[in-house]
């Protein structure tokens, strides 16, 4: 897929979202998430478009594949489970922790090298154990700090400045910023700051899409191609064990698929098909099954999604009722209607 050259920035605005997940307790609609929707087909064309896919959004840690991509682009040397590890949100696991101090040391740096902020471990049940052991908040358990090892040692490599790595006109920033402009196909609109500390790039949930269906059916052996097989082949790495992301991409055979806070996500098949999702309420319960749903609207066997189907409401510790995508966003059947 050749895009031109970036197209103008998506416009910024309040977001026309529509509804994408209902909640359904005793065969009564409970409540409603809001969010977009945007399929494409293998030709890059959208197949659906659901609430307002054009307009500026933050894809948070969904973006860090295309991040990683730009990394890899600037020389960063990494593979398999470490370049999965870049691209990672990672739940704080020990095998985390080491990966993240064997790239930092393959660039002469520590822990203390990292401006990432101080947290805990991003999967429960490893905070659990974390806070029960007394240990504090770290740079290293912070689920970014794969990305920002990762950042460090490409800075360090091109005989950039380290301390001021996040700084959005740093030469990294810049070269990552370019990165998503090509491809997303599409200026970015704004700058911020993530949770973590690095630039924030705004998009369209559109570019998003465009950006993942590039990244998947991209030539073996180019840095597209490079951080897409690292993160399909360590899944865990790039997330955490338990995990629905890792377990999405175990389910469907060659997927690509990111999470990111704020109900964000991103899945991608080899040949180019690819879903973005945005929940407006950043409610994580619908983010699965709606993606679940859009993946299926592009041609995934239902089969293979059965696990990601949507969360049960309980009701005196029983299931009555589920969380269910809209009916937008229904299966069509063999002629196209729904």
């Amino acid at each position: 897929m050749n895009l031109p050259s970036p197209a103008a920035a998506p416009p910024v605005r309040e977001p026309l979202h529509a509804p994408v997940a209902h909640l359904v307790r005793g065969g009564v609609v409970e409540g409603v998430h809001y969010g977009s929707v945007v399929v494409l087909g293998a030709d890059g064309e959208a197949r659906l478009r659901l609430g307002d896919i054009e307009a500026a959004c933050y894809p948070r840690s969904a973006l860090k594949p295309v991040q990683t991509v730009a990394m890899v682009r600037a020389g960063l040397p990494l593979e398999g489970e470490l370049l999965s590890l870049a691209a990672a949100s990672h739940s704080g696991e020990e095998r985390h922790l080491a990966g993240v101090r064997r790239v930092l040391a393959g660039a002469g740096l520590t822990e203390d090298h990292l401006r990432n902020v101080p947290d805990l471990p991003l999967g429960p049940a490893v905070r659990d154990v974390w806070v029960r052991d007394g240990r504090p908040p770290s740079r290293l358990a912070q689920n970014c700090s794969g990305k920002h090892a990762a950042m460090l040692l490409t800075a360090k490599l091109n005989g950039w400045s380290l301390e001021d790595y996040l700084d959005p006109a740093h030469p990294l920033q810049r070269a990552i910023a370019a990165n998503i402009e090509d491809l997303t196909g599409q200026r970015v609109a704004r700058v911020t700051v993530d949770g973590c500390g690095a630039p924030l790039f705004a998009v369209s949930l559109h570019g998003l899409a465009r950006a993942a269906a590039r990244v998947v059916t991209a030539a073996p052996g180019t840095p597209e191609a490079r951080v897409a097989d690292a993160m399909r082949e360590h899944p865990e790495m790039a997330s955490g064990s338990g995990r629905d992301v890792a377990a999405l991409m175990r389910a469907v055979p060659g997927l690509l698929a990111k999470d990111g806070y704020e109900g964000v996500q991103i899945a991608a098949l080899p040949d180019g098909r690819a879903v973005a999702v945005k929940i407006s309420d950043g409610a994580g319960r619908a983010r699965v099954p709606v993606t679940a749903a859009a993946l299926a609207r592009a041609g995934v066997e239902p089969a293979l999604l059965t696990g990601f189907a949507g969360e049960p409401l309980l009701g005196g510790g029983r299931p009555v009722g589920e969380v269910r995508p809209a009916p937008a966003l229904a299966p069509l059947d063999r002629s196209g209607a729904r």
